[in-house]
């Protein structure tokens, strides 16, 4: 008898099985030989073990989908409540504290849908756990009466681990540790574990990161082999390396980065023509020393990118290459793909050419510096920069033309502040500023952009299979609120709706009060920007072909799009690499994805921390903010002096009943018509900072004789 596949289960179990059945009853439907059942056997029990098939009362077998039943992701929410993400698509399942049975956040589940939430939401219970997600679990080490546990660092995570006296590892109260899980949650039993290792204090700069990096599985240390390769690498472009490459030294090329950058892994240059602009950009040919196959590339691909938190950084590529012999460092040799584009002189693109390249950095520019000379604010910077004063002039001449050109195109720009953290040399916070984008930020965005477009544009004109950078519009629901929020400032988005018009509202708002206001609205109306070998443009640019080009030091898909682009130089993407790559890159594309939000929210998270530890010495003080974000248990306020964001719980708002009025963004005073709206300038006192939560609860500040106080005597009258 030919193997029983999987797919021939399953086609028969939604068309020829009426009901659930019995291990028997299968047996009989597929007529299986006494010498196979054992074969057939391991088949079921795999199908039931992957999801695929479930196995319920009565030892009978069925579909999930035609049993009521979910397959998916668990994803647990701090407050004890969690939601089942459909495998197959679909809405989410919606699980409650006692439903949980002993599932954990990340964790694979099958969930019973038992009936509808308010508002047409599924919910059920879990009914069975098919894979952990966590085996090992870092936390705080707690002793209270004799008894000891681990309270996980991930507050998803629900289950406090208990750790019997013996598994200990004689860990301190208070100290970071990790925890294996010996025995699993259930819906009346806790679960158990044993100390595996101990990190060390919380207050310690190293920990805060070492426990970050464990909490959302970001690799941190570079396994033996990798280091083993890296060893093989020659530290210096060796002669033998330069052939084929066109020759690029002797040109005026240089980098411009920030401050405290290390890994310098883009360069410029340009030069003026009878037509307008040839523009230069070099980037680290990474592909050349990070081999397909190798341990090196094995392990860029699992951590998919760099990681940047305010001290320090966990790179993708060990440092002697993401540092030294990739890095474009100047006054050495350093090996480079360059995109060569020409533009006229009105900034519009006219011709491209793609090469493998050799150059040398004249310079190691940073955007302070330049800035300062283009604005002529330093004689002795120009003096020192003379030999490069006109390209950089040229630079920003035709930036300043890319930039019209895309905003009339309708490429969406928004110009929200970041946070700078800045830290002291013992790792401490020393103080929170706005972060300065400036000219020389906007030269390097713009050349970024368009080498990225022009090499997407290439292999989208042919149609090869490629690796894009997407970005979907929003959906109609989310454009519908947009619309009617900023209806109630006076502004309207008539007609279709394109980038274009998202654009013409911030240009509409610029310099008005409500300019911040509406950025973040419209920004919280976007869709994330994902990878995926399916181009379906990329709206916020309003570009309809782009990827991610020019820095594979520290993300992999760009890595991934170099070794595209040599295939392409060297002519060898034939009919075999095309299939090759049309079954890699669409788990390329997702697992790219994957990682690069993993690391955006530990990034996020110890920003919140550096934050919360920042305002620690500040509670009882007095800041003016403005709301910038607001929800049904209260709103977010974000401090003017520095770029920190507390919440005003709802409960701290004792002179009135307040009502959340979704529409308008505001809590509203039942009785006073208090509005609390997105945008509106407050008085808060700091109230108290709960590190372990990164959280800021922040309370509204009545001046004497305010609004508070005029409300009592008008009631007195």
């Amino acid at each position: 008898m030919a193997d029983i596949g999987t797919e021939e289960i399953l086609e028969f179990m939604k068309s020829g099985a009426r009901r659930p059945l019995s291990f028997r009853e299968l047996v009989k439907s597929f007529n299986v030989p006494r010498s196979d059942r054992n074969r057939f056997k391991s088949t079921i029990k795999k199908m039931v073990d992957e999801g695929m098939l479930v196995k319920i009362r009565g030892a009978r077998y069925g579909l999930p989908t035609r049993m009521n039943l979910v397959t998916g992701e668990l994803t647990c929410h701090p407050d004890g409540f969690g939601f089942v993400i459909p495998e197959e698509g679909g809405e989410d399942v919606f699980i409650g504290p006692r439903k949980l049975r002993g599932a954990m956040h990340g964790d694979r589940v099958v969930a019973r849908v038992e009936g509808y939430k308010r508002g047409g939401r599924r919910e059920g219970s879990i009914i069975r756990v098919l894979e952990r997600a966590h085996k090992e679990v870092v936390g705080r080490f707690k002793k209270v009466r004799g008894a000891s546990f681990v309270i996980p660092a991930n507050e998803r995570i629900l289950d406090d681990i208990v750790i019997p006296p013996r598994n200990t590892m004689g860990a301190r109260d208070g100290t970071m540790v990790v925890a294996r899980i010996t025995r699993w949650p259930a819906s009346h039993q806790s679960a158990l574990g044993k100390i595996v290792e101990i990190i060390g204090d919380p207050e310690d700069p190293d920990v805060e990161v070492e426990v970050i990096a464990r909490k959302y599985g970001l690799p941190h240390r570079f396994p033996p082999g990798v280091l083993h390769e890296v060893e093989s690498v020659a530290m210096e472009v060796r002669p033998g390396e330069l052939r084929g490459r066109t020759d690029l030294r002797d040109r005026r090329i240089f980098t411009i980065d920030g401050e405290s950058a290390k890994d310098f892994d883009d360069a410029v240059g340009i030069e003026r023509t009878p037509k307008g602009y040839r523009l230069f950009v070099s980037i680290a040919d990474v592909s050349h020393y990070v081999k397909e196959g190798s341990l090196l590339d094995a392990e860029a691909y699992e951590r998919g990118t760099s990681v940047y938190f305010p001290d320090r950084s966990i790179p993708m590529l060990p440092e002697a290459l993401s540092n030294g012999i990739c890095s474009l460092n100047p006054k050495v040799d350093r090996l480079t793909l360059t995109a060569e584009l020409e533009f006229d002189r009105r900034g519009r693109p006219v011709g491209r050419r793609f090469y493998e390249s050799v150059i040398r950095s004249k310079e190691r520019l940073t955007y302070t510096n330049v800035k300062k000379v283009l604005s002529g604010e330093d004689e002795e910077l120009e003096k020192r920069y003379s030999h490069i004063l006109e390209d950089l002039r040229t630079m920003e001449e035709l930036a300043l033309k890319l930039n019209r050109r895309r905003m009339e195109e309708g490429s969406i720009d928004f110009d929200l502040p970041e946070p700078q953290i800045i830290i002291d040399i013992e790792g401490r916070v020393e103080d929170i500023v706005k972060s300065e984008r400036n000219i020389a930020h906007r030269m390097i965005e713009e050349f970024m952009l368009a080498a990225n477009r022009a090499v997407a544009e290439l292999f989208s004109s042919r149609g090869w299979p490629f690796l894009y950078r997407v970005h979907e519009r929003p959906d109609e629901e989310s454009i519908a609120e947009f619309r009617e929020f900023i209806a109630g400032f006076g502004y309207h988005m008539k007609g279709k709706v394109t980038p274009k018009s998202f654009q013409r509202i911030l240009e509409s708002v610029e310099g008005r009060p409500e300019e911040r206001l509406i950025n973040h609205v419209l920004l919280r109306s976007m869709k994330q920007a994902v990878y995926s070998d399916e181009n379906t443009g990329h709206f916020g640019l309003a570009f309809k072909d782009y990827t991610h080009f020019t820095s594979p030091i520290r993300r992999f898909p760009d890595l991934v799009v170099h070794r595209l682009l040599k295939r392409f130089l060297k002519r060898r993407y034939n009919e075999k690499e095309r299939e090759r790559m049309q079954k890699l890159l669409p788990e390329i594309a997702a697992h790219a994805s994957r990682r690069e939000r993993k690391a955006m929210e530990a990034e996020r998270e110890i920003v919140d921390l550096k934050k919360a530890q920042f305002m620690l010495d500040k509670v009882g003080e007095v800041y003016g903010g403005f709301i910038s974000g607001v929800t049904s248990f209260g709103f977010f306020v974000e401090l003017k002096d520095y770029y920190v964001e507390g919440l005003v719980h709802v409960t701290t708002l004792t002179d009135d009943f307040y009502t959340y009025v979704e529409k308008e963004h505001s809590l509203v005073g039942e009785t006073t018509n208090r509005r609390f709206r997105l945008g509106s300038e407050v008085m808060v006192r700091i109230a108290h900072v709960d590190i372990e939560r990164r959280r800021i609860d922040m309370e509204i500040e009545e001046p004497p004789g305010g609004a508070r106080a005029k409300r009592t005597r008008r009631r007195r009258k």
